[in-house]
């Protein structure tokens, strides 16, 4: 219990300290009691019939209810109790009233939101996802209700979170689980850097530094647009609602705030960018390829490492529904997990689902845009926003037929919209992982795939009888005459032909070989014949050839095999590029250090010197090429390379360096090289020894809460997490991403052998609670950054002996 948690008592049923300030210093009691309430049961309205939530000792809920309703009820109830500030916020930015906490600044934010907001009709939406989809999630939210009534019993309970701003948590609704607002949704930021790049550069040239495949898209922009007004701008509202809310100290009461400076740690998060390396893992094995003949599903999805984790962990049981995995908190269901029947997993399979629109104005009338020969009007929505400080702002949301307007530029006489396929009814990410939920066969597990709109996904599946199979799925919009990749004028000319079907988007099943395994690579086989709906922007294939490597290099599997495959941290690219710097002549310390390099195994362990060395030679190598290959009129625009085209270049110079490619290709790797050197003495001083990767100045993971850098620095330790060393980067199965500090990455992972479920293994960093009282705020973290896991139990036998705490909820 290292955390300080300010001159404050702290009383809930799991935790029990008292902190006492003591001129300038904090002196912690100790522990009195992990378990002071072991049992307890609650009264509640809105439920049926009693509910049981066992608590294990890692954390999770599992929930054993009578009927459907209450299982969900119970799930949003206890999702609720463990992250009650994260839901608040979440609702807020689902419902666009971050300014009214906030202040003007947020004021954009939320008429992004608002102007993004699903309007369609809601009773059809909830039922996409589930036959009984309206009822599940009504359910859910009543009981996320009932924990917010609950806690507003007694306000001084609450997180220290909602004292810190002085708020208090509002009620749910049905619209707030079906947002849209955190999903990954499309490409639309994409589609307009391409377009600005192609007017400054040319479509070769643009082809030439971006990484498209496997098809070679149109990117020459239509003749009736003038590529020079576009500009970031344009979808400022879009990008507004999308990032995450950030928190300054002067958002939080006077006796909380610290100054108004950014944390050490978060600055190291700047200064490199990858656009494509966030990704995930998964693969399926069927029994020939493992030891005790079962197949084996694993998953890893890799997003941004924060406290709270992005990802809560359940258990549902109830008549019809035996399910457990992880999940978004704020949404009912398992999107990752198994049940008595299979196991499924799902990473990225990017799909294009966003298209910016060009429209000429009506210079009589700036609402009306020209569509097919005529003037046709927006439509609009009157809508009030609360802010904090201020007035209440009224905007004037406009919409063509395509979508919403996210900019007017009335001098020049054009209008900006996005067509969004996610604004179609079953839009709302994961959700129709209920339907998955209930799969009994592949069969079944393939048609729930259908209703799986967002994001586009690879869905892999593994059950008890020994199938496995993959089903991309995503919605997926047909472009007959364009790409998606530039913007297009709003005319008429450049529609949808409607959307694929998504069983008909790239599957497979029992393949061959024995496994399928996806890390958002390009995965979609050479004889597919639907290339309209497929994307040409994928991921830096390394993690997945690395993963392809263990995988088909026979023998048979076990647990601990697939534990070390999810943690692997050999770096392709190293494989590539140690052979060149041998090459080079370097002298002195340069010397001493790529001497270490020559027998190196090309791992990126924590407490290597030598993945230190090759890491801070990486780092320069992408910097200098994207200094040397970007033109310098494209800078700003282009902010990132893939490591894959950086790469090729390497291999085959005399495509990009010139008369003499060896000579000025092994130049920059020398430069790149003696950078790096320079780099690591200026960070980490002379003495190589103390070059290892994995500590607090290189490659370690801290956990920042969101409110950290807005209090003070007392109050921010207690918040905060680690550090501790990691390994790996962007680039190798076990994905840390490719900044300092572990701004990326799995903080949930799971391995489910489908012979036993209580086999079945996972991770969830920091913890399950987002609650900095609770003992399970952090109590995953140290063993997260470890790379270790704990059991997954299933059985009630083995629930039982695990059993932390027990919570009955009966009917009030």
């Amino acid at each position: 219990m290292n955390r300080i948690l300010g001159s404050r008592t702290f009383q809930n049923p799991y935790f029990y300290r008292t902190c006492i300030m003591v001129t300038g210093y904090f002196i912690i009691s100790l522990l009195l009691s992990c378990t002071s309430n072991p049992e307890e049961q609650l009264s509640l309205v809105g439920l049926e019939e009693p509910v049981e939530i066992i608590r294990d000792k890692w954390g999770i809920n599992h929930i054993y209810a009578a009927n459907e309703h209450d299982l969900f009820f119970a799930q949003g109830y206890a999702a609720a109790r463990d992250r009650l500030f994260q839901f608040e916020i979440w609702r807020r930015q689902a419902t666009g009233t971050v300014a009214e906490i906030l202040g003007q600044r947020e004021l954009k934010r939320d008429i992004g939101t608002r102007l993004f907001k699903y309007r369609g009709d809601m009773t059809r939406e909830m039922n996409h996802y589930h036959d009984r989809g309206a009822a599940i999630i009504t359910a859910y939210t009543e009981g996320v209700n009932a924990y917010i009534e609950e806690a507003l019993k007694n306000p001084q309970s609450l997180p220290v979170e909602f004292h810190m701003l002085d708020i208090l948590p509002q009620k749910w609704t049905p619209d707030v689980v079906i947002s849209r607002h955190q999903g990954l949704l499309g490409n639309i930021g994409a589609e307009l850097e391409i377009g600005m790049a192609v007017n400054l550069l040319g479509v070769e040239k643009v082809k030439e530094l971006y990484w498209f495949h496997p098809k070679d898209p149109i990117l020459e922009m239509d003749a009736a647009l003038d590529p020079s007004l576009l500009k970031e701008d344009i979808l400022e509202l879009y990008y507004a609602y999308r990032k995450s809310v950030r928190f300054t100290p002067n958002d939080v009461v006077a006796s909380y705030r610290g100054k108004n400076s950014a944390s050490l740690y978060e600055e190291q998060l700047n200064g490199f960018r990858d656009s494509l390396s966030i990704g995930s893992n998964n693969w399926v094995l069927s029994g020939e390829m493992t030891v005790d003949g079962q197949a084996l599903m694993a998953n890893d999805p890799h997003r941004t490492i924060a406290v709270p984790s992005l990802r809560y962990m359940a258990h549902l049981v109830a008549p019809g529904w035996n399910v457990i995995g992880g999940g978004e908190p704020e949404i009912p269901g398992i999107s990752i997990g198994h049940n008595e029947y299979g196991a499924w997993g799902l990473t990225v399979f990017r799909t294009d689902g966003e298209d910016l629109y060009v429209y000429d104005l009506n210079p009589e009338n700036l609402e009306e845009y020209k569509y097919q020969g005529k003037w046709e009007a927006m439509s609009s929505i009157l809508e009030s926003i609360p802010v904090k400080d201020s007035e209440t702002v009224q905007v004037s949301l406009k919409y063509t037929r395509h979508g919403p307007v996210t900019f007017i530029d009335s001098v020049n006489l054009k209008a900006y919209a996005v067509r969004c396929a996610w604004l179609e009814p079953g839009g709302s990410p994961y959700l129709a992982s209920l339907r998955m939920d209930q799969a009994k066969s592949w069969d079944e597990f393939r048609e729930a795939c259908n209703y799986s709109h967002i994001p586009g996904e690879n869905m892999v599946w593994a059950d008890k009888e020994g199938t496995i199979g993959w089903q991309a799925v995503g919605i997926a919009p047909l472009r007959r005459n364009f790409s998606g990749l530039v913007p297009v004028p709003g005319d008429g000319r450049y529609e949808w032909d409607g959307y694929l079907p998504i069983v008909d988007k790239p599957h497979e099943v029992n393949p061959e070989r024995g496994y399928i395994a996806t890390a958002n690579q390009n995965v979609t086989p050479a004889n597919y014949d639907q290339w309209d709906a497929i994307g040409f922007s994928w991921s830096d294939p390394y993690r997945g050839d690395r993963i392809d490597e263990v995988l088909s290099s026979g023998g048979k599997f076990n647990l601990e095999a697939m534990k070390a495959l999810q943690v692997d941290c050999v770096s392709l690219p190293a494989r590539i590029l140690v052979p060149l710097l041998s090459e080079l002549s370097l002298q002195g310390k340069y010397k001493e250090a790529l001497d270490l390099l020559t027998t190196w195994d090309c791992q990126l362990l924590q407490g290597s010197v030598e993945a230190g060395i090759y890491v801070a030679f990486e780092k320069q190598l992408k910097r200098l090429a994207e200094e040397k290959f970007i033109p310098e009129k494209a800078k700003g625009i282009i902010e990132d390379l893939q490591m894959k085209r950086i790469l090729d270049w390497i291999i085959n110079p005399e495509s990009v360096f010139g008369p003499d490619a060896e000579g000025e290709r092994n130049a920059l790797l020398e430069e790149a090289f003696v950078n790096g050197i320079q780099s690591l003495e200026n960070e980490l001083g002379y003495n190589m020894k103390e070059w290892i990767y994995g500590q607090p100045k290189y490659k370690h993971t801290y956990m920042i809460h969101p409110l950290a850098n807005a209090v003070s620095p007392n109050w921010a330790d207690s918040l905060n997490l680690g550090p501790l060393p990691r390994g790996g980067n962007g680039y190798t199965p076990g994905s840390t991403g490719n900044n300092d500090r572990q701004s990326s990455g799995a903080s949930f992972r799971m391995i489910v052998p489908t012979g036993n479920w209580d086999q079945a293994v996972g991770t969830n960093s920091p913890g399950q609670s987002g609650d900095p009282e609770s003992p399970f705020y952090d109590n995953l973290f140290t063993s997260w950054a470890k790379d270790e896991y704990f059991p997954v139990y299933f059985s009630r036998a083995k629930i039982d002996s695990v059993a932390a705490d027990r919570l009955t909820l009966v009917p009030d």
